[in-house]
């Protein structure tokens, strides 16, 4: 794991000379274009700066990086030598594409405007650039020269706002993230100092919640990438235990005879093959000044070979991942508490190891949910709805005004949304598209479905009061959704975020998310919290 840390600065680049200078390049009407906050470097080349990079191919593309080393230009530029800012200009300077800028975004004064999604993915691209093929740091902490230190990295991107100024911090974080535990013959990838540079207002406060959203979503990526000999149930429940005691929280862990004692048939069923036992863990948020409780459920099926409808073996690679919806309500919650919003919030981590041992529930098995609701189980890989539906049912007890419920749930969702959109099915269209509007708002792509009544006829069971599955396959990541609605309490506002794409990338790393473990979900469970906190939602 790679160590980062953000600094701000009002001064260019910073207080300590960088490793490297990160530039915008803006893909203009007439050609390439330097973005806002590339001036000082362009003054210390004596202009060049844009010739330079046009010459290495620069175009502006969105998140295309070129590496420009600054010494020969330092020494051919007229009067460069004399620049204010030359004397502590990095060996190197990234640029980034930055794409169009986006229409309406223009500030008095400012120039092109560019979206916060936009500042995120080129800052992370360029971050990414840096750490994968570090530059020899210019000196140690102690001012000496060395090749031990930190990474420094000035971001002069454009940040003359403060969501700007987030924007590319919390970009440029987490494009600096890499796994490491496991490596024995790879290096592991230096830690990096980002300073972000900018004369915006309200750039301090928004550099500290970009560094609380990162910090969280470190925190998932490291939980979903952990091999899941080290990842079980109990393991996460620990963890979850360290982030209460951190940061104030209270927390409640029921191990597998508080389950029993509880009534909590869907997890221990899914548990009962594996001879790690579940856990189902409580924590609560809880402000002096709120009037409104909200609950988020995350399934964390630590892995899941299918049980005894196994998996086919290709399937199951990737199947440590399935915990990122409770990672992600875990990361919300280490937010939440940081940033304090005036709203209640509990959450609920419903953990379990879905093996096909000796004492694994089989298909045609009859469970009992929390609250008493039966269930026919016809196929044991349709596992995460039964952990969740026990969660479900114990929020009841809670009151809550708004219950969201977040699971890597379906393969359907990736096959219907693709890998970098997640599914929003609601009990009320309303709260859907509130739902929807938070994720916009938090900037991670969520898509609105809905929940046909009419497939709800295929949950029917004969001796049951509803099958975990439907015998038609048509709209899985639907039928998943309105299954979950049977244990959301009458009257309450409810939620289903369906992240199976998006919580993990098996494909190559772009803009500020990393191959594997990506934390997705985490900024739209905080800024939900916020929205409800504020009245929005």
């Amino acid at each position: 794991m790679v160590t980062t840390r953000l600094l701000t600065s009002d001064a260019f680049p910073g207080s300590a000379r960088p490793d490297v200078i990160v530039v915008g390049i803006v893909q203009g009407a007439h050609g390439p274009e330097l973005a806002p906050g590339a001036e000082p470097a362009d003054k210390a080349l004596g202009g060049t700066l844009l010739a330079a990079a046009a010459a290495l191919g620069a175009t502006g593309k969105a998140e295309q990086t070129n590496k420009i080393a600054t010494s020969p230009l330092l020494g051919t530029a007229p009067g460069a030598a004399q620049a204010p800012a030359a004397s502590s200009l990095a060996p190197v300077i990234v640029t980034v594409g930055l794409g169009r800028p986006a229409a309406g975004q223009d500030g008095p004064g400012q120039g092109p405007g560019f979206s916060p999604e936009a500042l995120r993915r080129a800052a992370g691209a360029a971050v990414r650039a840096v750490v994968k093929h570090p530059a020899k740091p210019v000196r140690n902490s102690d001012g000496d020269p060395g090749q031990d230190a930190a990474v420094r990295i000035a971001l002069a991107l454009p940040a003359r706002n403060a969501a700007e100024a987030e924007a590319v911090a919390l970009g440029g974080l987490l494009g600096g993230y890499a796994f490491s535990r496991y490596r024995t013959t790879v290096p592991a990838p230096p830690s990096t100092e980002l300073t972000l540079a900018s004369n915006g207002d309200g750039t301090a406060a928004a550099a500290r919640r970009a560094q609380s959203l990162a910090d969280a979503i470190t925190l998932v990526r490291d939980l979903v990438n952990t091999g899941p000999s080290d990842l079980v149930p109990a393991t996460l429940a620990e963890e979850a235990e360290r982030v209460a005691a951190d940061h104030g929280l209270d927390v409640e862990v029921l191990d597998e005879k508080g389950l029993a004692e509880g009534g909590f048939g869907g997890i221990l069923a899914v548990g009962q093959g594996s001879v790690h036992p579940p856990r189902l863990v409580r924590l609560a948020y809880r402000h002096p000044g709120a009037t409104k409780t909200v609950v988020f459920a995350g399934k964390g099926i630590t892995f899941d070979s299918g049980g005894l409808s196994l998996k086919p073996p290709k399937s199951m690679e990737h199947m440590k991942s399935d915990m990122a919806g409770a990672a992600a309500v875990l990361g919300a919650m280490q937010v939440i508490a940081e940033l304090a919003p005036a709203v209640n919030v509990i959450a609920y981590l419903a953990a379990a190891e879905n093996m096909p041992g000796g004492g694994a529930q089989r298909p045609a098995d009859i469970i009992t949910i929390h609250g008493g609701k039966t269930v026919e189980v016809l196929n044991t890989d349709a596992e995460g709805r039964l952990v969740l539906a026990d969660a479900l049912a114990r929020s009841a007890a809670d009151s809550p005004d708004l219950v969201v419920d977040v699971a890597t749930l379906t393969g359907a969702q990736s096959v219907a949304l693709g890998r970098r959109t997640a599914g929003v099915m609601a009990n009320d269209d309303e709260v859907r598209d509130g739902i929807v509007a938070s994720a916009g708002r938090a900037g991670e792509a969520f898509w609105p479905m809905p929940l046909p009544d009419e497939l709800r006829d295929g949950l029917d069971s004969d001796v049951a009061d509803l099958a975990n599955v439907s015998q038609d396959r048509s709209g899985g990541m639907l039928v998943g959704g309105l299954f979950l609605r049977e244990f959301v309490a009458e009257g309450t506002r409810w939620a289903h975020l369906d992240i199976a794409g998006p919580a993990f990338n098996e494909e190559g790393p772009h803009g500020y998310t990393p191959k594997g473990g990506t934390g997705a979900a985490v900024r739209t469970l905080v800024q939900i919290a916020e929205d409800v906190a504020a009245g929005r939602l």
